[in-house]
């Protein structure tokens, strides 16, 4: 026990003559001092908690300390990276109140100390740098609200407003009358449009004097005791509807039907003209049918040509999507029925995809019409015992009869588009004597303004006589007519009689 005894007073002695170690923040519990191993929070001072549970946002103490420390030392992040390098290191904030941060490198643990050189020496230390983070808070709030671009305010229940942010305040004094000044309560603005219900989505209208008028979008959030209002600008928005609903009315009185299909290949638009053109049913297409169930349907109703078999049909459905995607579709349908339909595949924006269909009977009809009085008027020429030819202003062949063939073996009138008056005119010379008259008929066919018709004779090869016209025609046309003796006409009823050509 004597033993015992004396060493318990030697290490006592020898514990006394030891560096007393305490807590870390030990040396001045009122300073604010944070302890980090890496991003992990050891130990904090009071006056640090007090500061992290002030400072706003959510997330780890090292998080809410970096949203503290990085907007008032800029370089603490990089400068951190090389603490342990170096040790320690200290930085000063800038502003009309300075601050000053310490990093201490201690063991692997990582030292900061906040410190506010203007704080009170003698007065409580401990909330000085909380109560700063506040009020800073506070102004950036404030001059933040104040300044946004957008409508604030706060009303009560029954339609007072309590308070409103500086947009708020400019809207209201340019509807006051000239001369006077805001008075308390704060008038409501959007009065005429908001009614005594707020509704949160409401499409408020605000028009100012000598200004345009502006749209904008309400929102409503409650509170205790009154409800928060921002009214947020949708001008852009009310232009697009705007737009849209004058699109839908064009599309209301377009004849030609259009279905849009959105990029799941669903029908997202139709216009009336689609109903009378495919005979679907408006409820039908409501329910926005895909792509192949709305081709479905109008199969079913014999509006589409209707191929051998289904699998056919499956295939060229599919390849009408590909190329409608792509913008390469473009078909005339003859339907069942003995309408012609023009159906035309774009690509929409967004990956949508626009069908237009185009009842196109009735110009049909007309074209076969006009093929049809073509031919009728080609027959009536070959008749003729007179070789004609009609040149275009440009010179070019567009018209010939069967003996105007016979005459002069001409084969450029199986291809009247590559005819030319200088080709034809060489034809002419190869086949008869040397004349001045084919030169003046080349330069007479394609001149420009008032000619006169005129008249001449030539001699072929074979010794026969040609008596030959130039006749101007309206539009700047020429008629050439040639005419031989019995000889020529003889020719051409041993041919066979007239072919039927039209016109380029």
């Amino acid at each position: 026990m004597v033993a015992a005894l004396i060493a318990l007073l030697i290490l006592s002695a020898y514990q006394a003559l030891q560096p007393r170690v305490g807590s870390i923040f030990s040396e001045a519990p009122e300073r604010t001092v944070f302890l980090f191993d890496g991003s992990a929070m050891i130990d904090a001072s009071a006056p640090a908690r007090a500061l992290l549970a002030a400072t706003s946002g959510k997330g780890t103490p090292w998080q809410k300390l970096m949203a503290f420390v990085g907007p008032r030392f800029p370089e603490f992040e990089i400068r951190l990276a090389g603490l342990s390098r170096v040790g320690q290191f200290s930085l000063a904030s800038s502003g009309s109140r300075p601050m000053t941060l310490l990093a201490d490198w201690r063991g692997g643990l990582t030292r900061i100390t906040l410190t506010d050189p203007l704080a009170d020496p003698g007065g409580a230390l401990n909330d000085t740098l909380c109560q700063r983070a506040v009020t800073e808070e506070l102004t950036t709030l404030r001059e933040t609200v104040t300044d946004a671009p957008l409508i604030i305010w706060r009303e009560r229940d029954n339609g007072d407003v309590i308070w409103a942010n500086k947009a708020y305040l400019l809207a209201v004094s340019a509807q006051l009358p000239k001369g006077q000044d805001l008075s308390w309560p704060l008038p409501r603005l959007f009065a005429q449009t908001l009614g005594d219900q707020a509704a949160p989505g409401q499409r408020l209208r605000l028009a100012l004097p000598d200004a345009p008028v502006r749209w904008y979008d309400l929102h409503v959030y409650p509170l205790a005791d009154c409800r928060m209002m921002f009214a947020l600008p949708a001008d852009a928005a009310a232009q697009a509807e705007t737009a849209l609903k004058d699109f839908v009315q064009t599309l209301a009185h377009l004849p030609i039907g259009l279905a849009i299909f959105d990029r799941q290949r669903k029908l997202a638009l139709f216009n009336p003209a689609l109903l009378d053109l495919t005979g679907l049913q408006p409820d039908f297409l409501s329910a926005r049918p895909t792509l192949f169930a709305f081709l479905d349907a109008m199969r079913d109703r014999q509006m589409i040509p209707e191929p051998k078999d289904y699998k056919t049909w499956r295939s060229q459905m599919v390849a009408l999507e590909e190329a409608a995607a792509s913008g390469q579709f473009e078909e005339t349908w003859a339907l069942p029925g003995g309408q012609t339909y023009r159906v035309i595949g774009r690509p929409h924006p967004d990956g949508a995809m626009a069908l237009l269909f185009e009842d196109i009977t009735a110009e049909m009809s007309l074209a076969r019409r006009f093929r049809a009085d073509l031919e009728l008027g080609q027959a009536v020429i070959d008749t003729m015992e007179e070789a004609i030819a009609v040149f275009s202003p440009a010179g070019q062949l567009v018209l010939s009869n069967a003996p105007y063939d016979l005459l002069w073996c001409d084969a450029s009138s199986t291809t009247l588009t590559d005819a030319g008056i200088n080709a034809i005119c060489g034809t002419w010379r190869s086949q008869s004597a040397p004349t001045r008259i084919w030169a003046e008929a080349e330069a007479f066919i394609v001149t420009l303004g008032d000619r006169t018709a005129w008249t001449a004779d030539a001699r072929l090869t074979d010794g026969r006589a040609v008596s030959c016209r130039f006749v101007p025609l309206s539009g700047g046309a020429t008629l050439a007519g040639f005419r031989v003796g019995a000889v020529a006409t003889q020719a051409a009823q041993k041919a066979g009689g007239p072919k039927a050509r039209r016109s380029a």
